[in-house]
């Protein structure tokens, strides 16, 4: 089993789609281990997409991330990272696959929905940025 971190953004929460994001990750093998809703401080927001500093649409992501609640997800299964990149879809939804949740519940290549970490070490470092390893544990 491998976990990895995702975010229901604060587009899919404000439009009242996180339940179904819920539901199709659920329905794609995925089992929740720790989740919290939470509205990113502008601090936690330039943290977490610290790797995007210096590019030009840094500003832009921190003050979309911290309009409104999100739903942070630590999520379970086999090839975690892998597949929730798969069901997650493009991160243009135009150009997602039928059936993602992009392509689903998106708005546009901005207010995309969901985040997914892209690699195993990534999501470690996500998991470990907004959960505590007892929230983590087994249950």
């Amino acid at each position: 089993m491998e976990t990895t971190f995702s975010i229901i953004k604060p587009d899919a929460v404000a439009s009242g789609k996180s339940g179904k994001v819920l539901a199709h990750l659920e329905s794609a093998g995925f089992k929740v281990k720790a989740l919290r809703m939470t509205r990113l401080s502008q601090s936690q927001a330039e943290g977490f997409y610290a790797v995007h500093r210096e590019r030009p649409f840094f500003a832009s992501l921190v003050r979309f991330m911290t309009e409104g609640p999100v739903i942070l997800m630590a999520l379970e299964r086999e090839d975690a990272v892998k597949g929730l990149r798969e069901v997650m879809g493009a991160t243009n939804p135009a150009n997602a696959a039928e059936g993602t949740i992009r392509k689903l519940f998106a708005e546009s290549i901005e207010r995309n929905a969901i985040h997914g970490s892209d690699a195993p070490e990534t999501a470690a470092q996500e998991l470990a940025y907004f959960f505590n390893s007892i929230e983590l544990r087994q249950l």
